[in-house]
């Protein structure tokens, strides 16, 4: 963003409202005088939430902001986050509690209680410290959606290990270089795991990739497929090693700051950013989240996030929010569509779902794919349903709620960061009127404003910079082994802020807007326009599925916008000439004003992302310019860019 542009312009209104149900605000686990507890005693409102956990030993001091941009949050308290998760639910009496229904891409199945998890975890924790692993030492974890992904990372934090998860999708090289810069010890992979109905290797690239780090002593390898796995001294088998330990293990108090885990973000350097999150701070604000997020109902809920562990979601709110409060979850190992396209609508039915969690990408696609497929299964269980990962478009969100959420179920639609470590604004489900689109507000006990590029807190109906004003409990602490890039990474734009890159509004109540990665910004004709907000536009319009834009050079306006978008799959055939381009410039502009009117407009059949679901912008920024295509490697489908090719031809632009 240009450093003399003071804010994003604020185009899209948006007047639909959808109050709380009575029957869910009524016992909703949080109310609207949590807002006013935490304004009026921030630190005393964290440590109430603190002490919904099990600790060993109680904290001298909330918070030590002493050395700002360096906190340390329940200073000198103790605790041990796999006995928060597992152990003192089965001493209270929920041994036999559902922790997580297990379900295979193949239609294989497994079910595991609180107490079944205690002792694979105990067996785990065993078996670690017979690989040598001790308190301190960092493990690097490769693994697909199975049940010892969680497994393996609640044994590392029993015995006080950090674990580095890297997503099963990473090439060799990203796994090595997460490796090197963590200085991991051990391994924890699987021969591979399913996805798309066929086997797909996970243990070659962990062989390649550990072929150059000397600091991995072993490597310990599930079975999971089956497939043929070539053998090094290094290797040992899960099912040798830890099926015979003991399941007798007492999880170690561990110091409220001690490092839980790292999990690497892509650098713009090109060095990935190792971000450090520590124990008790994280645990407190991913349980309360959850908690007051989801509604969470522990003893009637089936909760069902579908991201990947290793992705941030997954952490948070697949494996430690859900356990700290004792939930039974869903997880699953495989793509939606596999073997059909009603797969997770047909796991909802199965499970009987009542709180979902997903990530606009994937409600766009089911958007796509047809109102008729979920219309086929019995979703009747769910009461909640929320989105991560993007700001959601409005047209997506009332989709959701609608097709979904059967126009009844809150839609908490969610922001917060890899480096935030739990949810920062979101709706409260019993509390909140929402909004389609907007993010709302921040949750209480967070701080948030939306700023100028002078710091300045923008009025209603204005855009800028999001910030966090306030430290926050579950906050990253470093990026691994470099304070001065953390520093200058997060805390060095505005003095005394954090700020992570996202653009935002707030509208003209206050409500906050997320507009996207500011990188993302346009600046058209002296106005800074979000590619989010004309996204949504055009995804509003009936005939459209998915859209993603960017800013090309421009002689006159200086940027351009250039449109890439994905027709319904009801659109029928009346969607590749002028004039179905022509109608879509003129609903943008209807919408937005005629300053948002793409100058140009692509109709394809995919969009590149990557396998998280991110859209690489930067790729279409290429077409758009008609550079040649740069690195595609981290796409989950890299024959996408040769359809975008071969469809050039489509491309039409204004006279």
């Amino acid at each position: 963003m240009s450093e003399s542009q003071e804010t994003l312009s604020n185009l899209l209104q948006e007047t639909r409202r959808f109050p709380p149900p009575a029957e869910l605000a009524e016992s909703a686990n949080v109310k609207a005088d949590a807002y006013e507890r935490a304004d009026a005693d921030r630190l005393g409102f964290w440590a109430e939430q603190a002490d919904r956990l099990a600790w060993t030993k109680r904290w001298d001091e909330v918070l030590d902001w002493s050395n700002p941009p360096f906190a340390k949050w329940f200073v000198g308290g103790e605790l041990n986050i796999a006995y928060n998760c597992v152990d003192r639910h089965v001493e209270n009496g929920h041994g036999d509690r559902v922790a997580y229904h297990w379900e295979g891409e193949p239609g294989d199945t497994r079910t595991l209680t609180y107490a079944d998890l205690q002792t694979e975890v105990a067996k785990a924790a065993n078996a670690l410290l017979e690989l040598g692993v001790r308190k301190g030492d960092r493990v690097a974890i490769y693994m697909p959606m199975i049940p010892e992904l969680p497994i393996s990372m609640l044994a590392c934090a029993r015995i006080g290990a950090t674990h580095s998860v890297v997503f099963g999708g990473f090439s060799a090289d990203a796994l090595r270089t997460r490796i090197e810069d963590a200085e991991a010890k051990l391994v924890i992979t699987a021969d591979g795991g399913y996805r798309r109905g066929k086997p797909s290797a996970l243990k070659p690239t962990v062989d390649e990739a550990v072929q150059s780090t000397p600091s991995i002593e072993k490597v310990l390898v599930v079975r999971r497929t089956g497939e043929q796995v070539e053998q090094h001294e290094r290797d040992v088998w899960w099912h040798d090693v830890v099926d015979r330990q003991s399941a007798e293990h007492k999880p170690e108090p561990l110091d409220s700051e001690h490092p839980l885990y790292i999990l690497y973000t892509s650098g713009t350097t090109g060095k990935p950013k190792g971000i450090l999150h520590t124990t008790g701070g994280y645990l407190t604000q991913v349980a309360y989240t959850h908690h007051a997020v989801f509604d969470l109902k522990p003893e009637t809920d089936v909760y069902w996030c579908s991201a990947d562990i290793g992705w941030v979601t997954g952490h948070s709110y697949i494996v430690y929010g859900p356990l700290a409060n004792g939930a039974t979850s869903v997880m699953y190992e495989g793509t939606p569509d596999t073997p059909h396209r009603g797969r997770w609508w047909e796991i909802i039915q199965k499970y009987k779902v009542s709180i979902f969690y997903t990530a606009p990408t994937a409600i766009r696609t089911f958007m796509k794919w047809g109102d008729d497929i979920p219309a086929q299964y019995d979703l009747s269980s769910l009461r909640v349903i929320g989105s991560v990962g993007e700001p959601i478009n409005p047209e997506a969100y009332v989709w959701y709620r609608e097709h979904i959420g059967a126009s009844r179920c809150p839609v908490v639609d969610t922001w917060w960061q890899t480096e935030t470590g739990a949810i920062m604004i979101s709706p409260l489900p019993g509390v909140t009127a929402g909004k389609p689109g907007a993010a709302m507000r921040p949750l209480p006990g967070i701080s948030a404003d939306v700023v100028d590029d002078q710091a300045r807190p923008v009025p209603n109906g204005g855009g800028g910079f999001l910030t966090l004003q306030e430290p926050w409990p579950s906050m990253l602490r470093t990026i691994w082994g470099d304070d001065e890039r953390y520093v200058k990474t997060y805390w060095s734009r505005f003095e005394g802020l954090y700020f992570a890159g996202d653009g935002a509004k707030k509208d003209e109540d206050g409500d906050i807007w997320l507009l996207g990665r500011v990188d993302d910004v346009m600046l058209v004709s002296g106005h800074n326009i979000s590619t989010t907000e004309v996204e949504s536009a055009l995804v509003s319009h009936p005939k459209v599925a998915e859209s993603a834009v960017v800013g090309a050079t421009d002689p006159v306006t200086g940027q351009a916008i250039v449109a890439f978008v994905i027709p319904r799959g009801s659109a029928g055939e009346d969607v590749e000439g002028e004039d179905f381009l022509k109608e879509l410039r003129e609903h943008v502009a209807r919408t937005l004003g005629p300053i948002a009117k793409p100058r140009q407009i692509m109709i394809v059949p995919e969009l590149p992302k990557t396998r998280s679901g991110k859209i690489m912008r930067r790729l279409l920024r290429d077409v758009a310019e008609n550079r040649s295509i740069g690195d595609v490697t981290t796409l989950a489908d890299s024959t996408v860019m040769n359809l975008i090719a071969e469809k050039l031809p489509s491309a039409k632009s204004e006279d």
